[in-house]
């Protein structure tokens, strides 16, 4: 038995939703056809893909592995039905889209490369800058839209924010830390440990927000804004770090492993958003290419 598109695109709008119940809403089917869908596709791969808790659904490292799978056959599928439809490929102009540096190296560039493929008469300017630069642009019409990582979008009137990816945040240990004894790890305890702290993409600044409401402080031994000094860092055993999924790989540059474990509380997701000017139409080319993107980051079918 093989596993059907309908799955596949059950379990992408589930793992971008965070909870079954918004993605039945977001695909207009009942929660019970989204479980049971996934719950098959878990049976298929042999693999659980969902931690599942009253909160709502988290992916497990298999699932984080299998998400980027199931994108890349989403998008095969658009392309051949993008194909289909020559009149969208009459769109023509420049997208101006200012981006962050996290987005562009861990998210942006294979999407960007399927829309070049599909969408080869429109012209795509990247301008990297912070995210509050981005988004200033995106406000001065300076850029047509932005990605960018957020914590909790801003409750901006000039802005609005629609979120491409939601990514759970998990502890980052090296092999046989004491901490991997656990399945979840309080910040309590993580507190007591040697914490090394990423700056770039406001991380740092993020992760002040949900420790200052904790009665522990995380004992900061380095700040950096080099995500693979810290993945070297951690797996060396100089200290731990939180970070997101979006950006974990389980090896080091010197070829040491990185483990992670689930952290218990309510911690936030760092969400990949697309920036746009509430009061500014997009033009048509920029509208295509973030209908493209909202399309193949929620699993939504290209054709209705």
């Amino acid at each position: 038995m093989s596993f059907s598109l309908k799955q596949i695109r059950y379990f992408v709008a589930t793992a971008e939703a965070g909870q079954i119940s918004r993605a039945a809403m977001q695909l207009n089917v009942s929660q019970s056809a989204v479980t049971t869908a996934i719950r098959q596709l878990e049976d298929l791969i042999g693999m659980v893909l969902l931690n599942r808790s009253s909160a709502g659904v988290t992916l497990t490292q298999a699932g984080e592995q299998f998400l980027r799978r199931a994108r890349d056959i989403m998008a095969t599928v658009e392309q051949a039905l993008h194909l289909q439809r020559g009149a969208e490929h009459d769109v023509t102009g420049e997208v101006r889209v200012g981006v962050t540096s996290i987005v562009t190296g861990y998210f942006l560039a294979p999407l960007l490369i399927r829309f070049n493929y599909v969408y080869p008469d429109i012209r795509l300017s990247l301008e990297e800058s912070s995210r509050r630069v981005a988004e200033q642009a995106v406000a001065k019409g300076i850029s047509d839209l932005a990605i960018t990582m957020i914590q909790e979008a801003p409750e901006d009137g000039e802005l609005s924010y629609r979120p491409l990816h939601r990514s759970s945040r998990r502890l980052w240990l090296p092999a046989n830390h004491p901490l991997l004894a656990h399945d979840s790890v309080s910040l309590e305890m993580i507190a007591l440990e040697p914490y090394i702290a990423l700056t770039i993409d406001d991380a740092w600044d993020n992760a002040r927000r949900y420790w200052d409401r904790q009665p522990a402080a995380p004992n900061v031994l380095y700040r950096t804004e080099s995500v693979e000094a810290i993945r070297t860092m951690v797996a060396s055993g100089l200290g731990v770090s939180i970070l997101s999924d979006i950006i974990y790989r389980r090896w080091s540059l010197d070829g040491q492993r990185i483990e992670t474990r689930d952290l218990e509380g309510h911690i936030p997701t760092v969400d990949v958003s697309i920036v746009t000017a509430t009061q500014r139409k997009l033009s048509p080319a920029a509208r295509t290419f973030s209908t493209f993107l909202k399309r193949i980051c929620s699993g939504e079918p290209l054709t209705q």
